[in-house]
Order: structure tokens, then sequence, then C-alpha cells
């Protein structure tokens, strides 16, 4: 079902960059005004004044972020800071990384990925998008015709097919990059050119469906440019660059996104716990020093809907009495795989039903903050930020497929893939 393709990414000339470590940065979407003012400063060729370049006041409809990121663009391929593959490729990405003390590789293909409608069945998506981002990528991808940063798909390949063929191509080859980022990543990149090995890759996904697991708003405005230039006659406009996992692939890693409530008039833990038992069981687990307890005790229970909540100096673990009834509760469109979400019951029926924090004011953060480390959770209570710390368990990647094949949507900030794909390593430059 899924269409992939070999293509001739551009990569920065190790002629004329010394450190590629100095010129990648993480996905736009994790970059803040001072990151992005950083990677600036970091050197003239940083991959940032092509993915999210700095505005200012005196920008024009012709003169802005999208014009100069083509210009530098070009620049950069005059120059040849940037060179394009000599042949179309596929790539094995590794990424080796550490979680709590365990050291983990994920390995991914890069590869052009054909984007087509979600009604299609081929590609699924697992999250909702907004429009905002979305138009600032397409203007991008208008303005220099590539992708920058990839997008992260995942497919089922439980006999290990493809990363066998990839390793076996690269046995004994040293990789062409080598870095390790700021985050203390190794990232690794070998190039793939022969022929048979690619021909069978290819074919080996004509019968996969791909789950988007992060770059839902890049997937959808590729899908948005490929339309607009196919309605100007203009063919080969509806590839992006695309990194693929392995749903089996030992590296994969979902973290939890854990929440803290603030905010809240009228504040009181009793009687928040009063309204509570109607659907939980409620345990007190100690101060908040017993954090690592807690945890443990979390995942130990991890089939049963549990959550670890954080108020005033202490710790409780909160149980769900019976899915059923709490799932009659949840929107009735939703389908069963969505209802048994500990995200979608945490933000349904107890930020919203209990503490009255709604969708809208979920989307908008005015009572809500979310992080990945429990331990920041912890001090957020601690210092009296917020009131209140809900600790999840991560999603786990079967419900993510589950709620895909569905054709129905997570919840906000369900899921945190982790590492994040670094970008810069290769563009995908749609018109070579």
């Amino acid at each position: 079902m899924a269409t992939i393709i070999p293509f001739r990414g551009l990569r920065y000339n190790p002629d004329k960059i010394s450190d590629l470590s100095q010129v990648v940065t993480p996905p736009y979407d994790v970059i803040d005004d001072i990151a992005q003012a950083r990677y600036y400063a970091q050197h003239p060729a940083n991959v940032i004044r092509l993915e999210l370049g700095l505005t200012y006041p005196q920008d024009t409809a012709t003169n802005n972020r999208y014009s100069r990121a083509n210009h530098y663009l070009e620049k950069w391929l005059e120059e040849e800071v940037l060179i394009p593959e000599p042949q179309p490729s596929l790539y094995l990405y590794e990424q080796e990384y550490t979680v709590k003390g365990k050291r983990m590789i994920r390995t991914g293909l890069v590869t052009g990925l054909k984007v087509e409608p979600y009604e299609s069945g081929v590609v699924l998506p697992h999250e909702e998008t907004l429009s905002k981002p979305k138009a600032d990528r397409l203007q991008l991808m208008r303005a220099t015709r590539s992708n920058f940063s990839s997008i992260f798909g995942l497919y089922f390949d439980p006999h290990q097919e493809v990363a066998q063929l990839l390793r076996g191509e690269i046995k004994g080859q040293p990789p062409v990059i080598d870095i390790i980022d700021e985050a203390g990543e190794a990232h690794r990149i070998w190039v793939i050119q022969n022929r048979s090995v690619i021909d069978r890759v290819v074919k080996f996904f004509q019968e996969k469906q791909i789950y988007i697991a992060d770059g839902h708003h890049r997937y959808e405005t590729a899908l948005e440019y490929a339309q607009e230039m196919q309605e100007q006659g203009q063919a080969g406009y509806d590839y992006i660059l695309t990194t693929l996992v392995n749903v089996y692939d030992p590296g994969l890693l979902v973290l939890p996104t854990h929440r803290v409530v603030g905010n809240l008039s009228d504040f009181s833990i009793r009687s928040i716990q009063e309204r509570l038992t109607d659907l939980f069981e409620i345990q007190e687990c100690g101060s908040l020093g017993d954090l690592p307890q807690l945890m443990t005790r979390l995942e130990e229970q991890r089939e049963h809907h549990v959550f670890g909540m954080a108020a005033d100096e202490y710790l409780y673990l909160i149980s769900l009495k019976d899915w059923e009834k709490a799932a009659a509760l949840l929107p009735a469109e939703r389908s069963s795989s969505w209802k048994a979400l500990d995200v979608a019951i945490l933000d349904n029926l107890i930020l919203d039903n209990i503490l009255g924090i709604g969708e809208a004011q979920r989307r908008s953060q005015e009572n809500l903050a979310y992080s990945r480390s429990e331990e920041w959770v912890i001090d957020q209570i601690k210092n009296r930020n917020y009131q209140l710390g809900f600790l999840l368990n991560p999603t786990q990647v079967k419900e993510i497929i589950d709620v895909a094949q569905a054709r129905d949507k997570m919840p906000q900030k369900s899921t945190y893939f982790y590492p994040k794909l670094i970008t810069g390593l290769i563009i995908n430059k749609l018109d070579i």
C-alpha cells in the first residue's frame, strides 16, 4: 500500500563543515526563541536559517523568513556547503541515547514517502492538528520546495526484514555521518545505493500501512502542497522526507507527558478527593519524596488505568474502579480504543468533569502545564507553583496503532516519542 522512493538527499559538505553538530538542530516545533537565537549564533550555515528563520518588523510579502530561507538554500548549494547525493538513495539512521541509565539504539529508514489522503487508509494519523503551524510550513514549502525536518512514521515488521536487509548492506562500512548532539545523543547515517536492496525495501512497503508518530502538521502540509503543484501541472512533489521505524524496534520509546494544574479557585484537596471516589479508588502513598516508589507502583499496575496525584505534601495512587462505567461518561462518538486511553480518562473525567478544565482550556493551557519529567512535576507542587500534579504511565505503541486503525485521534499531549529526529542531517529538495 505505502509507496516509498529513494531520493537525492542534500547533505552538508564535510570539506566545508568540519563539525556537523554545529549546524543541526532539533525539529522546529520544539525550538523556542532563546534556542533559535542560539542556533543562529552557533554557525553561519546552521539549518535554523532554513527551518525556522527569524522574523523582522520590516518583513514584506517578498522579503521574509521564507524568502530568506530559499536565498540561503540556493546560496549554500551554489557554494557547495550543501551537496546533493550523486544518485537516489535510501538512508539507515541510528540514534543512540540514554534513558534512566539505560543505553538504547533506535534504527530508522530515511526515505521519500508518497503523501496520500488519510481516507485512503495507507497513511494514518493519531492526533489532531492546528491550522496556524500548517500555514507556516506551507509558506516555507512554497518558497523552498524542500523538506528540512523529517516526519516520523511507524510500520510493522515483526521479522526485522528491512533492518536485516539494510544492515547486511552496510556491514563493515563506517557511517557517512557520525555526530553527538547537544543532548549527548549519537546520530549515525549510512547511505544505501544498491539498486537491488532498494528495490526489495520498496517492494516490502507496498504491503504496509504507515502510522504517523510525529509530524502530522508537516504531513498534511505536504499533502496540500502536492495538490497545489498537481493543479499547476507539476508532478513529483507528492513525496515527503520520512524516517520509518519498525514497531518492533527495541529502541522505540514513548515517554509519558505529565500534567500540573493551577489557578483553581476555592481549591480543596479534600473536596477533590470526595468527588474522585465516585469513579476512582484513592490511596495515600507517602510524601512528595516517595516519588520513586509511586512510579514503580504505576508501572506495576499500568493495565488498570492508574494515575499518580501530587497535592500539598502528599502523593496518591488513583485507580479506576469500573472502566465500563467510566467509558459511558466519555464522548459517545469516540472509539473504544480511544476510551481505553489513560490520557482520555484523565483529561475528560478528572480535568474536565471534576476540575472544570475543558478542552478549550486545555488547549489554551491557562490552568495547565505539561512535562515529561516527574521530578519537575513534584518540584512545581513543592514550590507551590501549581496546586495539583498528575503522573501517568506512557501510552503504549499498540494503543496508538489501535486508535489510528479506528480512524480516531489521540487527546492532546498523549505521546512523546523520544528522542526527536534531528534536523539538518539530510534535506529533501523536491525539484532536484
